[in-house]
């Protein structure tokens, strides 16, 4: 019987354990926390968006890094799957808007509780408050793990599940990283991805607490677009966050050190000259009005004193008399609100880490390290990233659960 250690908790740990023990394999797993999937709990904001049902297809599209890595652990285990495997372990499931995949009891936690039950049931031994320290290797053949207390762990596998930087009081601290860097393995370098934005206007803070809804963002370096998208947006005390930041902020990586900056259409459905119409409309309408009453019909009303003050026009301003000139220059404000991007929030607010283990060096049938046999490598530690929506957790299912299966067909 195969003796399989895993390292780390989260979802791609949990899956691989089950299905390894499923296959027969004495499994150990090995949790630095009290408890397992501390990360998984607060995502998508503590209600678990598990996948996205969609086709194979469909979920390499929104991987953005190494994509074809992915073929075998998405065909292995697509999200219909994944979806019909947590439901046989006790977990109904719901699709809402966008495909997403919920626990039908909106509770991260009811996710976690069905998968120790699951591992517990297959006998999976589960060492909480146990940080590893160092994986052993013997002429590139794995050997076992030892702890921070020195206890050492002998294993005929070991699968490495440690998450990557990301919600790093959950205990994401890059252990993983620094296991392959000391077995030889290359690691692509690490950034925050899926994360709110800082902003230099000091106007972006007063908004704090503000969405948008149905805006068009861009963010450009210089002439080139990096990014543009329709959707949702939010204005916070540092800067922005919200869907299309969050997803946009992937996209700025390789243009980190250029002078990024942020453009807003916030009438996106109407052209320049149907927007000064609708602008005519209403200041016929309030005629009589200054200009700061005669705002409300388009406008949020915590962002019209902005709107007013970037505009340059009198916001006492009969609206009778401002000039077609200044209507003008409200019309391409409104279509072209700008601010400039001073960086990202750091780990501590990202949904994911971009960068990691190279995967030229990983198996992507079976997960196992091209270098050392036996040591596998799951989830966030690889060098893989999608975009919001359950991509990202699928990834670490899938490939928790082809690591699972190669380990039990030893037996």
């Amino acid at each position: 019987m195969e003796k399989v250690l895993i390292v780390g908790g989260g979802p791609a740990g949990m899956m691989a354990a089950i299905i390894a023990a499923r296959n027969g394999c004495k499994v150990h797993l090995f949790e630095r926390n009290e408890k397992c999937g501390k990360k998984l709990y607060i995502t998508g904001k503590g209600r678990c968006n598990l996948t996205n049902a969609t086709s194979v297809e469909g979920l390499l599209d929104k991987v953005i890094t190494n994509n074809k890595f992915l073929y075998s652990a998405f065909y292995t285990l697509d999200s219909y799957l994944l979806i019909d495997f947590f439901e046989n372990i006790g977990l109904r499931t719901k699709i809402e808007r966008g495909n997403r995949v919920f626990p039908i009891s909106d509770k991260s936690s009811d996710v976690i509780k069905v998968l120790v039950k699951e591992m517990e049931k297959l006998g999976v031994i589960i060492h909480y408050n146990s940080r590893v320290k160092s994986v052993k290797e013997v002429n590139k053949e794995i050997k076992g793990i030892i702890l921070e207390n020195n206890t050492q762990f002998d294993g005929d596998k070991v699968i490495i599940a440690t998450g990557g930087l990301s919600y790093a009081s959950t205990g994401s601290t890059g252990d993983g990283y620094k296991f392959a860097k000391n077995l030889n393995h290359t690691i692509e370098e690490t950034h925050p991805s899926l994360v709110p934005l800082e902003i230099k206007e000091q106007w972006v803070k007063e908004l704090q607490g503000l969405s948008l809804k149905n805006v068009e963002i861009k963010i450009k370096s210089g002439d080139k677009t990096v990014y543009s998208d329709f959707g949702e947006m939010l204005f916070t005390h540092f800067g922005v966050s919200g869907p299309l930041i969050i997803s946009a902020s992937r996209f700025m990586i390789p243009y980190k050190k250029d002078k990024l900056v942020l453009s807003i259409d916030l009438k996106p459905s109407l052209s320049i000259d149907k927007l000064d119409s609708r602008i005519l409309i209403d200041f016929e309408k309030y005629n009589r009005k200054q200009f700061k009453n005669a705002l409300d019909d388009l406008l949020p009303r915590k962002l019209i004193p902005i709107i007013i003050k970037l505009s340059g026009i009198n916001e006492d301003k009969k609206v009778d008399q401002i000039s077609k000139q200044e209507r003008l220059k409200l019309v391409n404000l409104m279509k072209n609100l700008t601010c400039h991007i001073t960086k990202t929030r750091d780990y501590k607010e990202a949904i994911i880490t971009y960068g990691g283990i190279n995967t030229k060096e990983i198996n992507p049938v079976t997960m196992e390290s091209k270098k050392i046999n036996g040591l596998y490598f799951v989830g966030e530690v690889l060098d893989l990233d999608a975009l919001t929506g359950g991509y990202n957790l699928q990834i670490a299912f899938s490939t928790g659960y082809l690591a699972g299966l190669a380990v039990g067909e030893a037996n």
